[in-house]
């Protein structure tokens, strides 16, 4: 089950670059900026550092530009560029000291970007789901901990669906070597992904999730600990990078919430948005010095059979990369995170 791209042939192939001036270069390439972030994203973890390796795939494919010839798409190209772009600043990436499955540099991806992928009105409907399930942010963790060929090999494999000749050859390497590697990366993800993601059943979308989202707001917002506890399944699954460890367990997650002094806040409000094809809860923090509320974290759930199998809290620092307002004001506001979001 793959998402297929257009590595083999010549379908929107174009002739060689060398003269083609800025203007028709960007008109070329620019099309393929928001599908290439998300790769470079799946490859690093960071959202951050997915926009500087975009930065630099287009900057090295207008410097190479005369290397281009024509016989594969523009769009594959590119891919080739950014993934050697990705395997260059993972070489350079110091080693992260994480504790048990945490990966500290995470950061959320906002729904509002990933609609600006590319519609394929041919994928089939398991192409689709792919696409929304190797983007959540379990999928992307349990990325981040294969080392750094085996993991391109997995994404160009697995999620864009090249043929292993293409793959052997953007790696200088075998065919069989990259099918090894493809086998033992599936097996190291399996380590890694939560027991029932082993599957990849999809999300729960339907009512009973929406309303478990509202009652897991509602609940955080009256630092209601035993009402969240009721919510959450025996196995949950807690992170808060990049300051926390991996926490696993009702009862443990409880106490570290409790430990954390989450019983006693008071002024909470919320704003709902969505990340990496999650439902996530903005919380802002009533300040009484500056009369409004401010940010304070962003709690991205994993629902699965009616219960949060998993929460993953970022800081106050990742509001802005997600559109979110930098205050509420006191009462009753509504706001629309994607709008500033577009943006970026």
């Amino acid at each position: 089950m793959t998402m297929t791209t257009d590595t083999s042939t010549r379908e929107g192939a174009v002739d060689p670059l060398a003269e083609v001036d800025e203007a028709g270069f960007a008109a070329l390439t620019e099309p393929h900026r928001r599908e290439l972030h998300v790769h470079c994203y799946r490859m690093l973890g960071s959202f951050e550092d997915a926009e500087d390796t975009v930065q630099e795939t287009f900057l090295r494919a207008w410097r190479r530009r005369a290397t281009y010839e024509g016989r594969a798409s523009v769009r594959a190209w590119l891919y080739r560029i950014a993934t050697n772009a990705c395997l260059d600043l993972l070489a350079r990436r110091r080693p992260d000291p994480a504790t048990g499955g945490e990966v500290r540099w995470l950061q959320p991806y906002p729904d509002v970007l990933l609609d600006e992928l590319p519609a394929d009105a041919a994928q089939e409907p398991e192409s689709r789901a792919l696409s929304r399930e190797t983007i959540e942010l379990a999928y992307v963790v349990a990325v981040q901990h294969l080392a750094p060929r085996p993991r391109a090999v997995l994404v160009l494999r697995d999620v864009l669906g090249w043929p292993a000749k293409d793959v052997a050859d953007l790696l200088g390497d075998s065919v069989h070597s990259v099918n090894s590697a493809l086998q033992r990366a599936r097996a190291r993800m399996r380590e890694h992904l939560p027991a029932d993601r082993q599957s990849w059943t999809g999300p729960d979308g339907d009512a009973t999730a929406q309303d478990l989202v509202r009652r897991y707001t509602e609940a955080s917002v009256a630092a209601d600990v035993g009402a969240l506890a009721r919510m959450l399944r025996d196995d949950v699954r807690f992170a808060m990078p990049p300051s926390h460890g991996l926490v696993v367990g009702r009862d443990a997650v409880i106490a570290d919430w409790t430990a954390e002094g989450f019983p006693q806040m008071s002024g909470l409000r919320a704003v709902p948005t969505a990340v990496n094809r999650q439902p996530a809860v903005a919380f802002y923090l009533w300040s009484e010095s500056e009369g409004l509320h401010r940010p304070l974290t962003v709690d991205v759930l994993r629902i699965s059979d009616g219960t949060v199998a998993e929460v993953t809290i970022f800081d106050a620092d990742r509001f802005a990369g997600l559109g979110l307002p930098p205050n509420l004001p006191r009462g009753e506001v509504r706001v629309d995170p994607r709008r500033d979001a577009r943006r970026r």
